[in-house]
């Protein structure tokens, strides 16, 4: 399978359930899943999202 990857970096001021919610609107409305999230000491999570390529065109990010 082909995937195109989307990497976001959240700042510490953004908390867990804000972030939960912007990720699940993307995952719903865009196609895009979770691949991997990283925390640092400062509190920056690092997200990388991916879909799968398709043939039609798809919405992008929103943020």
């Amino acid at each position: 399978m082909d995937y195109e990857y989307a990497p976001l970096r959240l700042p510490p001021n953004v908390d867990r359930v804000t972030a939960a919610a912007q990720l699940a609107i993307q995952a719903e409305f865009s196609g895009w899943e979770l691949a991997r999230v990283r925390l640092f000491r400062d509190g920056t999570r690092q997200v990388m999202l991916r879909r799968r390529v398709a043939d039609r065109p798809q919405p992008g990010l929103s943020y």
